[in-house]
C-alpha cells in the first residue's frame, strides 16, 4: 500500500480559499469545533484520504459495514461574508511522527492546488483546571497576521503554548510558512482531561467572527 491515498468525488473550483483544520487533540477541542461548524454550513464532501500511518482497522457504521479509517475533506462556497472553505476532520492523525509530517505535507500540496491562501488550525491548550471562560490563543505565521485576529478576541501571549505546537495543528503550520502559505492556530483554553465542548465553543465565536458567520452554538 501507498504511504496516502487520496479517492477524490469531485474536484471543487475554488477561490482564494481558506482551509480549516479539526482533528483530534488536546480536549478535542479543534475537533468538536470543525464538526459543528460543518453541521452549520452547506458543505460537501469532495476527499477521503486513507493511509497506512492510521491505526490498521476499520470502523462499523450503524448496518455493520466496514469503512477504513480514514480522514474527510469537505468544501464550502459563499460561507459568512462569501469565503470558501475547505474543511479538514477526521477520528485519527498519524501514529507516528513521521507519519504527521507526511499527512501534513500531503494535505498542503493538495490545498494548493485548490487556491488555498489561508490555513486556519483548530485545537486545544491544556491548562491542567477547569477554565469557566476559555480565551483563545493564537499562533501565527507573520506578526502581520497578529493585529487582524486580536480584532476577532485572539489573545497573543508569550510563551504559551511553552511546549509548541504538536501535531497537524502544528505542522500545516510550519509546512504552510515554508511555502509562502498565511496560517494561523486557533487554540481554546481547556483542562485537557476531557472532551471540552466549552474550549470548542470559544474557537467557534472567534471563527464564526472570522468568516463572517452567524452560527447556533447549541
Amino acid at each position: 500500500m501507498e504511504s496516502i491515498i487520496t479517492v477524490n468525488t469531485e474536484e471543487p473550483e475554488l477561490k482564494d480559499s481558506i482551509l480549516i483544520e479539526g482533528l483530534p487533540g488536546v480536549g478535542n477541542v479543534g475537533k468538536l469545533a470543525a464538526e459543528h461548524l460543518l453541521e452549520n454550513i452547506d458543505a460537501v464532501k469532495f476527499a477521503d484520504i486513507y493511509s497506512k500511518h492510521f491505526p490498521p482497522q476499520v470502523v462499523l457504521d450503524e448496518d455493520c459495514v466496514v469503512n477504513l479509517v480514514n480522514n474527510e475533506v469537505y468544501y464550502a462556497k459563499d460561507v459568512g461574508d462569501g469565503k470558501d472553505l475547505i474543511i479538514l476532520v477526521g477520528d485519527y492523525q498519524g501514529l507516528t511522527p513521521e507519519g504527521q509530517y507526511e499527512l501534513s505535507q500531503h494535505i498542503i500540496q493538495m490545498c494548493m492546488g485548490l487556491n488555498v491562501k489561508t490555513v486556519y488550525t483548530l485545537g486545544g491548550y491544556g491548562v491542567g483546571k477547569i477554565v469557566e471562560s476559555p480565551r483563545v490563543l493564537g499562533a501565527v505565521t507573520s506578526a502581520d497576521m497578529k493585529e487582524g485576529l486580536e480584532e476577532h478576541g485572539v489573545v497573543f501571549s508569550a510563551g504559551e503554548p511553552g511546549s509548541g505546537i504538536v501535531g497537524a495543528s502544528g505542522l500545516l503550520l510550519g509546512l504552510s510558512k515554508i511555502y509562502g502559505i498565511e496560517a494561523a492556530c486557533l487554540m481554546g483554553e481547556t483542562s485537557g482531561y476531557f472532551v471540552d465542548p466549552k474550549g470548542a465553543e470559544a474557537v467557534l465565536r472567534v471563527l464564526n467572527s472570522i468568516i463572517g458567520l452567524e452560527m447556533d452554538m447549541t
